[in-house]
């Protein structure tokens, strides 16, 4: 997998899993119409984290006075990976994350006082509270979220993935939906595969993968298959709905994020209840 930095230069890593869409996806053939204009994406609302990169997110219906969320993978938690089906929510945190500038400078430090939720169950997400609100943010530093998209994206979308650790940005399509990604111990459901030019690093785990012509994060950063192994961690496999597996070496991947905002309330607060919130529950 595109491991967390230290995990890369060391030993055994995992820099990300699947996306579990518990709804029904949009065919994986749909593709996005021709012509739209691009948007600007840089580094503005990004954050690097001590071994990984990460955004700083907002819902569609996020107030400015909300407290300000950061979004990286469930594997650069730093408590330690997340077990199959191990669903954390509410752990205390202090973490702190450099935020960056649109060229990718480094002008202030946020920090975390609680995990909200974190998972490697079906998708591969960690999203943060931070002591600080998003017009706080804006006042002290002139940076706003980026938005997370509540609709699922489309096949042949042109993205770009947001490195704030390395300070670098990765421009590339969406290639198509994976029914199920698996990797070592675990599964993700309806997984965004790369088109090649995406050949994201250890380090990159948690960068947002944003839509060129919304500016929105459709996706996080999470894996790759290194080796060309089988389903082993590092080397995850494609499983179709019938069961065939198919290893795509040196292809890359994302988990999806338009489950989310669904699962969140007014003030940014996790609502694993809601309707419409088929996140995995503890």
């Amino acid at each position: 997998m595109n491991k967390p930095l230290l995990a890369a230069l060391s030993a055994l890593a995992i820099a990300g899993f699947g996306a579990a869409p518990a709804v029904a996806a949009p065919q994986a053939g749909t593709v996005k119409a021709p012509g739209a204009k691009a948007v600007t994406v840089n580094f503005a609302g990004t954050v690097s984290l001590s071994n990984c990169s990460g955004s700083v997110i907002r819902f569609p219906n996020s107030a400015d006075t909300d407290p300000a969320l950061v979004l990286t993978n469930g594997h650069c938690l730093e408590t330690g990976f997340p077990g199959p089906g191990e669903v954390i929510t509410g752990q205390s945190s202090s973490r702190s994350f450099g935020l960056l500038n649109s060229s990718g400078s480094r002008i202030g430090t946020l920090r975390a006082n609680q995990v909200v939720y974190s998972t490697m169950t079906d998708t591969d997400v960690t999203i943060y509270r931070t002591t600080t609100t998003y017009a706080a943010i804006k006042n002290s530093y002139g940076i706003s979220p980026l938005t997370v998209s509540a609709t699922h994206p489309v096949a042949g979308s042109a993205i770009k993935v947001v490195s704030g650790y390395w300070k670098t940005i990765y421009s590339c399509n969406v290639d198509g939906f994976v029914y199920r990604l698996k990797e070592g111990d675990w599964t993700w459901k309806d997984s965004v595969r790369y088109t090649s030019a995406c050949n994201t690093i250890g380090g990159t785990s948690g960068s947002p993968v944003i839509d060129t012509t919304t500016g929105q994060v459709v996706a996080v950063n999470n894996t790759g298959n290194e080796d060309g192994e089988r389903c082993t961690e590092n080397n995850p496999c494609e499983v179709d709905a019938n069961g065939t597996v198919t290893v795509r070496q040196g292809i890359n991947y994302a988990e999806e994020t338009y489950l989310i905002p669904a699962c969140f309330t007014t003030g940014n607060k996790l609502d694993l209840t809601l309707s419409g919130c088929t996140l995995p529950r503890p």
